[in-house]
């Protein structure tokens, strides 16, 4: 897998080349940008970060909205998706999912319980958002200890900063997929006038079973069970297995919020209120219900349909912003989020099996200067969190946690290059009603420089040191979860996770050519995972969390050529590729489960007047780095297509829009989630839309 990562850094620069060559020939090229870099999730942003980033927002965003936050993200470069059914899925950032990345929404956490388990939602709703910003590597510095993969910050507007010049904006879409009959409409209204300003937003989305290309278990998964049942001297049964639909994939979800603020000359204040319901079903495999019942002499009746999450959360957020507040500051900032989570999942007999609630709240404060040759930021961030898990598969006790921490940030501009620094220090603290009490010191460090190589080219490098205290989940679970196909079992000795990485990235923008590509080289000290043991506790596989070096190595590229422009027109072609190479430092197999891997890809951008056309196409090679129990996931490949339209008014702009995914119709077992042999992606879909902007 090294050699694979060199290589595909080797062809990152092949491919980099034979665009530039193409570029150098096309003069009248219009400009076309891989990505607008906007990072406002980091208040250091004068010449662009040292840190790895991306930004999604307007008709980027547009088209590749899906029905979760990790969908959303997961074909861009570096970035894949835990996912599990339709409803959820988590990004995965450079190898690096659950607790190491931090989903916020408007800078603060999300406040969910999605990283307690694979198959929990994450609430925060992409289709509302005006703006997704993506931290690739260790936030620690900001964002603390769950930021030590990266951070996804979603910008939803729900709190106006200024008052509108519109006195009424907004628009709605509405979208309907062929896969599973799916139906959803976002709203978004903004308004305002004299010192306020208000936001009312809201989403309906619902969808059936998704259709499959062939059966809901993996062949690789079926071989094995029919090769243990002839091991075991056992007759090998034909059953009646799930194909052509995936069962537990349907989904049901509403969400409606309104803000307000105050602004005036010094600043604002604002509130907004938002609140989601959900009701999923849960795909994957839950046939170890009827081998316990056997064992303990139970007659196994069978029970139709899949288990079902009924989730809802209601969230309060309140910020102040403060311009010139004092001294050499620039702009004081302080957010205050207030979560009241709460989910049951419910079995097909209707039956309560396990009440989950989460009631969370965070306040971060930010003071930005200007001082002498320094800029930078001042802040501090604490969590609290009340979680309890109560019913049969309550795997993890109730606990009660807080993170807390004080950093800074700064910069400094020279001759030739930009000088990036900042330091953290905090604290957390977990409180169980059953066990012991744990507390960690973490900390972060980092330096980056940014040079302009040239005018057009940019080097930018950066070196971090920081730690990660294990979270509730690690330390504690104990029990079965019959959802995920897992019995789960925590180590209450769990220490600290330290790291210490270097990641550079070179960027070229042009008006023929544009390019950005990464490499990352991490090294983990008791880098805690989750890995099965062959062993067998209540009829489920044990997974055990657990503790060993590790090294993370990766590439990740994306390029632009702008092959011809024309009056009101053009055609750009794109590239791009990810690799992550990820190992333990043990004797024997040395795999991590769950690394992303190898996928390469290419686009085509063409735009004649009015009408847009789309074209992606992604390659998913094998995955044979496998752990132990954990089995190959075979190669696949994506095809998109868009095609949409603006069709101005005198009130607006309408869009009409349709698309077809995964049009190779292939089975696709997405490495990275939990239950892939359980439950592949959609098949073969049309999408098609309408929106209204005013």
């Amino acid at each position: 897998m090294f050699i694979r990562i060199c290589r595909s850094a080797s062809a990152a620069l092949a491919l980099i080349v034979t665009a530039a060559a193409a570029a150098e020939a096309t003069d009248t090229a219009e400009p076309q940008e891989i990505e607008e870099v906007i990072v406002v999730a980091h208040p250091l942003s004068g010449e662009g970060l040292s840190q790895a980033s991306d930004v999604l927002q307007g008709a980027e965003l547009e088209r590749k909205l899906a029905a979760n936050i990790g969908a959303t993200l997961g074909r861009q470069p570096g970035i894949h998706n835990a996912q599990f059914g339709n409803a959820v899925g988590r990004p995965v950032i450079h190898g690096l999912g659950g607790p190491r990345v931090r989903i916020m929404e408007d800078r603060i956490d999300a406040l969910d319980v999605s990283v307690t388990s694979a198959d929990h939602a994450v609430t925060v709703e992409p289709f509302i958002a005006e703006r997704v910003e993506v931290l690739k590597g260790s936030s620690t510095l900001l964002y603390g200890t769950g930021a030590i993969g990266g951070v996804v910050d979603v910008h939803t507007g729900r709190i106006p900063h200024t008052v509108p010049e519109q006195a009424l904006s907004g628009g709605i879409q509405t979208r309907y997929e062929t896969v599973n009959d799916g139906r959803s409409t976002a709203a978004k209204l903004n308004g305002g006038g004299g010192n306020f300003a208000w936001h009312l937003d809201g989403t309906w989305k619902d969808a059936d079973d998704y259709r499959i290309p062939g059966f809901a278990e993996s062949a690789a998964l079926r071989a094995a069970e029919e090769e243990e049942e002839e091991e075991e001297g056992e007759e090998h049964e034909e059953e009646e297995e799930a194909r052509r639909r995936l069962p537990g994939s349907d989904h049901d979800t509403s969400s409606y919020a309104g803000g307000v603020a105050y602004v005036d000359d010094w600043g604002f204040v604002g509130l907004s209120v938002s609140r989601i319901t959900s009701d999923y079903g849960l795909p994957g495999g839950h046939g170890h219900e009827e081998e316990e019942e056997e064992e303990e002499g139970e007659e196994h009746e069978e029970e139709e349909g899949n288990p079902l999450l009924d989730m809802e959360q209601t969230r309060t957020d309140l910020e102040l912003g403060v311009k010139d507040p004092f001294g050499p500051f620039t702009s004081l900032n302080l957010r205050l989020g207030i979560n009241d989570y709460e989910h049951q999942e419910i079995e097909p007999s209707g039956e309560v099996a396990t009440d989950f609630s989460n009631e969370a709240w965070e306040l971060r404060g930010e003071l930005v200067y200007e001082t002498g040759a320094w800029a930078g930021a001042v802040g501090l961030q604490h969590t609290d969190r009340e979680f309890s898990a109560i019913g049969e598969e309550a795997f993890v006790p109730p606990v009660d946690s807080t993170d807390s921490g004080v950093f800074w940030v700064g910069e400094r501009e020279f001759d030739n290059l930009q000088l990036e620094t900042g330091l953290r220090l905090g604290r957390v603290s977990h409180d169980p009603s059953v066990g012991s009490d744990e507390d960690f010191n973490t900390y972060a460090a980092s330096l980056g420089v940014v040079v302009p190589v040239t005018d057009l080219l940019k080097l930018s490098v950066l070196l971090d040191v920081s730690s990660r205290a294990p979270v509730a989940e690690e330390l504690y679970s104990n029990g079965p979860h019959i959802v995920t196909n897992a019995f789960e079992v925590g180590d209450p000795d769990l220490d600290e996770e330290q790291a210490t990485s270097l990641s550079t990235t070179l960027a070229y923008d042009s008006e023929a050519f544009g390019f950005a590509l990464t490499l990352y080289y991490t090294e983990f000290s008791d880098f805690i995972y989750e890995q099965a043991t062959g062993a067998e506790e209540d009829g489920l596989p044990v997974f055990q969390f657990q503790q060993e070096d590790a090294t993370f190595i990766g590439a990740d590229a994306e390029v632009t050529v702008n092959v011809a422009s024309w009056d009101n027109g053009y055609l750009a072609l794109r590239g791009q590729l990810d690799a992550v190479h990820a190992e333990l430092d043990v004797a024997g197999n040395d795999n991590l489960p769950r690394i992303p891997p190898f996928r390469y890809g290419a686009g085509l951008t063409g735009k004649w007047g009015p009408v847009r056309l789309n074209l992606d196409y992604l390659r998913v090679t094998q995955q044979d780095d496998t752990s132990d129990f954990e089995l190959v996931s075979p190669a696949y490949e994506d095809l998109q297509v868009q095609l949409d339209a603006d069709i101005p008014t005198e009130v607006g702009v309408f869009n009409l829009f349709v698309k077809g995914k995964n049009l190779t119709d292939d089975e696709q077992r997405i490495h990275t989630s939990f239950i892939k042999e359980f439950a592949p992606a959609p098949g073969r879909t049309v999408e098609v839309g309408a929106s209204f902007r005013f």
